[in-house]
């Protein structure tokens, strides 16, 4: 795929989403500020102060810039073509090939320099990297996913708690006892959308997968990945899910904040769930559950990136070996912002709920497999979601719908490749 294309396909996607909204980029006061752009307004504070302490120990200066997820992207397209990047910015797994093999993405090899890079997960160092394996991104944090329960959904059920001896089979009997004739409470949830937080944990479970290593070929059409989805058809089918128009006008967090699910996996980056009110009163996090001797998380993690064409290009790198230390990745975690990358560093951030088992998505740590991706993630990801719609509402078989998907993910890898 040349360079030409690519470009013209970002400009194609900058045109239609400017023409809906326009990107607002927050300008440096002087040519010596660093903007730093992220997309989430719950890390805004505590990444905002660990700005301040490297401020105040380089003398150089940052000004964050917050720009929602659904924006953002967009924001960084019209951004890149415009020529006006920020200066330092997150970067991830979905998009960062995009940016890393045309040159729009600083060359941080410098930086490792800097840092142990032993420390960080080694699957996640290797994604940051470009075809000439140039560091473009250094690891900012890790998320993993972990099993959210109702307490009082389960006491009243006379259910006992979800732990780490649970399998699926056990979640799926569980689930279909906690769902209720009358439609008030269902068991569990897992919707299209979630596939970090959902079915790509089955499925890496009962050792199938979504893409080959070597990116050339789709994995949902393995025999296991199939095993797995016709689990989840199994969820569907038994009714301990919510019907999918009822999952696609709410929110995962809503349905499970508001009583009507009584379980859902979620995200370690998910920290509006952990302050709800409800869920500090009512509910608790554990594992999730296994299959067989097999209990995998799906885990991911943001970048620190910059941009090739900062015209701060010593600061942007000063800036990023500092985030990427220890000292930074313990205040992350510290500050209760997210787990951070750096492995020891994240005791910290567990504690900042204390009523809550945070320490059930360290455990996950132990057996993980990274975020499946490719150059261009998006594209066949967005398709599969809108192909499992299908399955879930039952109007082709799940089995069929993996043959589906795997056939137009071949269609669309060979494009890459």
């Amino acid at each position: 795929m040349k360079m030409k294309k690519i470009i013209g396909g970002l400009l194609g996607v900058t045109m239609l989403a400017t023409s809906v909204m326009t990107p607002q980029l927050v300008k440096a006061d002087d040519n010596k500020t660093l903007t730093v752009a992220i997309w989430d307004t719950n890390q805004e504070p505590g990444i905002s102060k660990i700005l301040k302490v490297f401020e105040d120990e380089t003398g150089i200066k940052t000004k964050i810039q917050v720009t929602p997820w659904e924006q953002y992207w967009t924001m960084l397209e019209a951004a890149a073509t415009g020529g006006e990047m920020p200066d330092v910015f997150w970067m991830h797994s979905n998009q960062v090939q995009r940016y890393a093999n045309y040159d729009m993405l600083l060359n941080l090899d410098d930086v490792t320099k800097e840092l142990d890079m032993s420390k960080f997960p080694e699957a996640l160092v290797k994604l940051y990297q470009n075809k000439e394996g140039q560091q473009i991104a250094i690891p900012k944090d890790v998320d993993t996913i972990a099993l959210w329960y109702n307490k009082k959904a389960f006491d009243e059920a006379n259910i006992d708690y979800p732990d780490d001896t649970w399998d699926y089979e056990k979640y799926k009997e569980v689930a279909k006892k906690l769902t209720k004739e009358d439609g008030s409470q269902y068991g569990c949830l897992i919707s299209p959308t979630m596939s970090q937080s959902g079915y790509y944990n089955i499925i890496y479970s009962w050792g199938g997968k979504i893409i080959e290593d070597d990116k050339k070929k789709s994995g949902w059409d393995d025999p296991k990945t199939v095993e797995a989805m016709e689990f989840v058809e199994g969820l569907i089918k038994d009714g301990s899910m919510p019907p999918y128009e009822v999952m696609a006008e709410n929110s995962s967090q809503t349905l499970f904040t508001s009583g009507k699910v009584a379980m859902v996996t979620a995200g370690s980056w998910e920290s509006d769930l952990m302050s709800n009110d409800f869920v500090q009163e009512n509910c608790n996090v554990t594992v999730l559950p296994k299959h067989g001797d097999k209990r995998v998380s799906i885990y991911n993690g943001l970048g620190w990136a910059a941009a090739a064409n900062t015209d701060k290009k010593d600061e942007a790198r000063k800036l990023i070996a500092y985030l990427g230390s220890e000292k930074a990745q313990k205040m992350q975690a510290d500050l209760g912002v997210t787990l951070s990358a750096y492995k020891g560093t994240s005791e910290g951030w567990a504690k900042k709920y204390p009523n809550l088992n945070l320490k059930a998505y360290d455990e996950m740590m132990k057996d993980i497999v990274l975020r499946p991706y490719s150059e261009n993630t998006v594209v066949w990801e967005d398709m599969s979601v809108e192909k499992l719609v299908n399955a879930w509402t039952q109007k082709v078989s799940m089995k069929e719908t993996c043959k589906i998907i795997a056939d137009k993910m071949n269609e669309d890898l060979k494009e890459e490749n």
